[in-house]
């Protein structure tokens, strides 16, 4: 009796098997599912309560491929398919076969949801400024410039030194002068857009507590007027700050200040590199305006009285106070995660409020500052409600379109951001789910704060296949297309510290136990696989010279200017490089071809070009049987070997493997990673004598 081949069953959200992906009410769109060749008898598309039945059109030596034209309306698509050969029923979804028919895990037409070509698998870089590169030491934060959180701030001197563990008062003096001057080093590298943290004027180092939406900091750009005496040692009344008022408040310097992000912007545009801000709409800073808890701005004729000053505050209602029966209430203000430093803006209660962030939104992304997106910080959090932030975020996203409809939307959030991803609100997410918590459990048993190792975990193909099939729910195909795949950010510790199983942080372990015994063998693995899977592969600045360090702020160390690991710089061009000379890397369909333990390589492919990586995380070197057939890649053909990662090093030396019996049979050795694509497009060259055979 003929059986289903579950092995050759396909279809997913690319471009390859949706024509188009990205579809317009009234549009015709073309879904696509591939069977063995003359494997079955029936293949049906359901949808809601229909169930139609799909036409094979078109068939090769391997496989039949069945179509449906569907007309697309006002209303979102899900569907999934059902394959039968005689008495045999199979299901398809994004979980591949199952009999999970929820309808989270449905394929879905969103008409409408278009992102921006430019940014579709796009490598990305983070820059944590203060950390990057000093340009201009004349706008350095100086030491006892202001207070901050009960001590002064302070201007680090030496370039090489460790976070302190209280580190958000401490300023290195890395500025957008220091990225201009390192432009040609991102352009070398391959980088195609720059995500910075934020930059908007702030007090501390990290400036997620804003302190004025409307102008860039002074500390980051140029201070035209200088001036004003520096608090006494040890004094914390920020009143007699007057230098930071000269410098940083000093409506002349604002000004100067967004004019030089203008020219900023500019250079970086000119190099073909996109940017990306870091929005902060949740909370502000204490330092802000609107509350000014710091007592900066009051007395000052240029701005009304803060709501920590006042009742009569203009600013009221941008925070919600919880013993408004009496005044003073100032103390009492809810702060987001209950940080003081951090008041939770109050939208519901402010009309006014609602409408300047609007304006935020649509201003930065506008002439003449044009800049090409946001990311939100913890936007999930934001207002006082589900439904509230729903709300928000819509409007937010028709803001930004309207101003520039080229312009994408990311945010950052941990767990299900389905309902934020329906082509309404946000473009896509940081991918914490879908790619490094599982990516980070699996080749090293590490969670990603390097608070907690699961030797379980390690190695643990089927935990991997299986978290990064359920996370993916939360994704359409637009939205995983440009998903935000990082390794590190600010927020965790760096990859490569992960690779040493040390538990712990830099407040317990020291700031050198960060790169005691790492593993720049399994680092390698981890970019091998950044750079050829689904989304857009985003670097930690840093990351790629070999930088080391515990979770925040052990993260956040300064770039390794002269001491970097040039290794590992060169090994992520040659990924980088790889990327993008093969298209199927940034858009194409990928599918899982062998995995076992430590094991896992997978298939990128479209019509243009064919990917396989291959992955061996164990100490032994190993002799593998790849099905690259699934991928479809022909018998008779050579793949090529692009790059090869081993435990000392790397190389890109090219090996030639012949494909026979739908088969790739390669010796990876321990600890390895490989890239090897279909050059030959299906015809046997006179290259077959330079074949590498069990190597």
């Amino acid at each position: 009796m003929k059986r289903i081949n579950r092995e050759a069953l396909f279809s997913d959200e690319s471009e390859q098997y949706r024509i188009p992906l990205e579809v317009n009410p009234g549009d015709i769109t073309r879904v696509i599912f591939r069977t063995a060749k003359d494997n079955v008898d029936r293949v049906f598309l359901i949808s809601g309560g229909s169930r139609i039945l799909m036409e094979k059109f078109t068939s090769n030596d391997v496989f039949d491929y069945y179509k449906l034209d569907i007309e697309v309306k006002e209303e979102k698509i899900l569907y999934f398919f059902e394959v039968r050969t005689g008495g045999e029923r199979v299901f398809y979804n994004k979980q591949g076969i199952t009999n999970d028919l929820q309808s989270c895990y449905s394929f879905g037409i969103i008409p409408g949801f278009f992102v921006p070509d430019w940014i579709k698998g796009a490598v990305m870089y983070q820059i944590y400024v203060d950390r990057f590169y000093n340009g201009d030491p004349s706008n350095d934060v100086i030491t006892g410039e202001y207070a901050y959180i009960g001590k002064q701030v302070e201007r680090v001197k030496d370039w090489d030194q460790n976070p302190k563990a209280m580190d958000v008062r401490s300023f290195y003096g890395g500025d957008l002068q220091g990225i201009l001057d390192k432009l040609d080093y991102l352009v070398d590298l391959g980088i195609e857009v720059i995500y910075m943290n934020p930059i908007f004027v702030s007090p501390s180092n990290h400036k997620y507590d804003c302190q004025d939406y409307d102008y860039i900091d002074p500390h980051y750009t140029i201070i035209k007027e200088d001036g004003g005496e520096l608090l006494p040692k040890g004094e914390l009344n920020n009143q007699k700050a007057t230098k930071y008022m000269k410098r940083v408040v000093n409506k002349e310097n604002l000004e100067a200040s967004n004019e030089f992000f203008i020219h900023f912007v500019e250079e970086v545009h000119k190099r073909g590199i996109k940017i990306l801000l870091d929005g902060v709409f949740n909370h502000c800073g204490s330092f802000n305006k609107w509350l000014d808890r710091e007592r900066l701005y009051e007395g000052n004729g240029d701005y009304e009285k803060g709501a920590f000053i006042s009742e009569e505050s203009p600013y009221h209602k941008f925070f919600k106070f919880n013993n408004e029966h009496e005044w003073p209430y100032n103390e009492y203000y809810d702060g987001w995660w209950g940080h003081m430093t951090l008041p939770k803006l109050c939208y519901e209660t402010s009309e006014e409020l609602y409408n300047y962030i609007m304006r935020i939104a649509r201003k930065w992304v506008s002439p003449p500052y044009n800049v090409d997106g946001w990311r939100l910080d913890v936007a999930a959090d934001l207002g006082l409600s589900c439904e509230f932030n729903h709300h928000f975020w819509k409007d937010f996203r028709r803001n930004v379109k309207e101003a520039n409809p080229n312009a994408v939307i990311y945010a950052e959030h941990y767990g299900d951001a389905a309902s934020w991803l329906q082509g309404d609100e946000w473009d896509s997410v940081m991918n914490y789910d879908a790619f490094m918590e599982p990516l980070t459990w699996f080749l090293t048993g590490m969670e990603k704060h390097s608070e907690l190792y699961r030797e379980d975990l390690l190695n643990n193909d089927e935990a991997l296949l299986g978290a990064l099939r359920h996370n993916i729910r939360a994704f359409y195909g637009q939205s995983y297309m440009i998903a935000m795949n990082q390794l590190s950010n600010h927020d965790h510790s760096r990859f490569l510290t992960r690779t040493n199983h040390k538990v712990g942080r830099a407040r317990d372990l020291g700031c050198e136990a960060a790169s005691e015994n790492v593993s720049k063998a399994v680092f390698r693995e981890a970019v091998t696989m950044q750079m050829t899977w689904h989304g857009a592969p985003t670097i930690y600045y840093g990351d790629e010279a070999g930088l080391c360090g515990f979770t925040d702020p052990d993260n956040r160390r300064t770039y390794p200017w002269g001491n970097e690991d040039q290794e590992l710089i060169q090994f992520h061009k040659e990924l980088i490089r790889i990327r993008k000379e093969n298209s199927a890397c940034k858009s194409g369909c990928g599918v899982p071809l062998l995995t076992g333990k430590g094991i896992f390589s997978y298939g990128r492919f479209n019509r243009e070009s064919q990917i396989v990586t291959i992955v061996n995380n164990n100490s032994e070197g190993m002799k593998l049987k790849v099905p690259v057939w699934i991928a479809e890649i022909p018998d008779g053909v050579l793949m090529e070997r692009l790059i090869l990662s081993i435990e000392d090093g790397f190389s890109v030396v090219c090996a030639h493997y012949l494909i026979e019996n739908g088969m790739l049979e390669i010796f990876m050795p321990a600890y390895s990673a490989a890239v090897l694509r279909n050059t030959m497009q299906g015809n046997v060259d006179r290259r077959v004598t330079e074949l590498k055979r069990g190597e």
